[in-house]
């Protein structure tokens, strides 16, 4: 490891473009995808590049390495006992976030220009709050999973981090060829969504996005707390359904195997309520977004936690409560760093219009900077 644990390994492929980093769930030929799991860590490498490597490259950009991770990317701290914990640059000692520890990182420290990682759950938008950059949830299905682990999943988003919304603008043109960025509106129309987020929290955020000159409306979007609960109960079904065999493997980090543990008791019955949840949230975060040009509440309902100071795994999984029902319902959702704390704006656009959604963020960021 390298770099601050940021780095499963460092190399150079490709051109002279911008420099990434790839999470180590994306396959690069050549290179073993681990997964950031001792468990894998004999698995033999990869044959192909991901879809997205391969954008990337032809692309011109240059990648520098693959990043650590949060094993199995099933876990929300990015704390990683075989391949050590990404240091958080911004925010020494608190946690980087998961599972997309390291890319988050490496943009941080200013390793990178633009780093990917996965988001099945909060995946980018956490790390990126944690570590004080700006992240993107694309769409469900915008940007190609193929070369990823896991294989299949109906959650599960590629996306980028990078320090401001220009560099997501223009990761998404590597990674996404259907991607154009949009011109800056002159004006912006948010909706605030009322969320269970500490009143320190919402406050900072409600306040950020009224100074940036936003015109803040409320909007109603209820069961938020129904989702969160639905999202989980898929993903466990998921994420069993890819490492269930690998529960027994003396390798694996014991809060994994846990979580794995748990996974495998999801009933039928459950994710088919799960499901149900989730087409009747579609519908309310189209409904909600009909006359705003985006929906705004925090990333995370409380400052991310101290690695000192870690409480008990649903306390953890709490801090996902606000990002992880867009992946459920599968809207663009991008996080927005707010000066010199780790607290987020997290806006969230129209299904496929994930250009709309970047240009309304670089509205807000222009704002916050005036």
């Amino acid at each position: 490891m390298t770099s601050d644990n940021i780095f499963v390994e460092r190399f150079e492929l490709g051109g002279a473009g911008p420099t990434v980093a790839v999470k180590d769930c994306i396959d690069i030929a050549g290179k073993r995808t681990s997964v950031g799991s001792e468990a894998l860590s004999e698995a033999p490498p990869a044959a192909a590049h991901a879809a997205v490597v391969a954008a990337l490259i032809a692309g011109g950009a240059r990648i520098v390495g693959k990043t650590n991770m949060h094993e199995f990317a099933y876990g929300v701290t990015g704390v990683n006992r075989w391949l050590g914990t990404p240091v958080n640059p911004n925010y020494p000692g608190l946690i980087p976030g998961g599972s997309s520890s390291g890319s988050a990182a490496a943009v941080a420290a200013g390793l990178v220009e633009i780093a990917i990682g996965t988001d099945t759950g909060g995946s980018i938008r956490m790390p990126a709050t944690c570590c004080g950059v700006f992240g993107l949830k694309p769409s469900f299905g915008r940007v190609s999973r193929e070369g990823c682990v896991p294989a299949d999943s109906s959650l599960d988003c590629v996306g980028p981090f990078a320090r401001d919304v220009a560099g997501i603008e223009t990761a998404m043109a590597l990674i996404d060829p259907t991607f154009v960025p949009a011109g800056r509106p002159a004006s912006v129309r948010i909706g605030w969504v009322e969320s269970s987020a500490d009143a320190e929290i919402a406050e900072a955020v409600l306040a950020e996005l009224r100074r940036s000159g936003a015109d803040v409306v409320p909007v109603d979007l209820p069961g938020l707390d129904q989702v969160f609960e639905a999202g989980i109960t898929i993903m466990a079904a998921e994420a069993w359904s890819t490492f269930g065999d690998l529960v027994e493997d003396p390798r694996i980090g014991a809060d994994v195997r846990a979580r794995l543990l748990g996974a495998s008791k999801v009933s039928a019955a459950q994710l088919a309520e799960a499901e149900k949840v989730r087409t009747r949230f579609v519908a309310a975060v189209d409904q909600a977004l009909a006359g705003v040009d985006a929906l705004a509440l925090p990333a995370l309902p409380a400052l991310p936690p101290a690695l000192d100071d870690l409480g008990d795994a649903a306390r953890m999984l709490r801090l996902t409560s606000l990002i992880r029902p867009f992946n459920v319902s599968g809207h663009p959702a991008l996080a927005i760093p707010l000066a010199g704390r780790p607290i987020a704006i997290q806006l969230v656009g129209r299904r496929n219009d994930d250009e709309t959604l970047c240009a309304v963020g670089a509205r807000i960021e222009q704002g916050l900077a005036a």
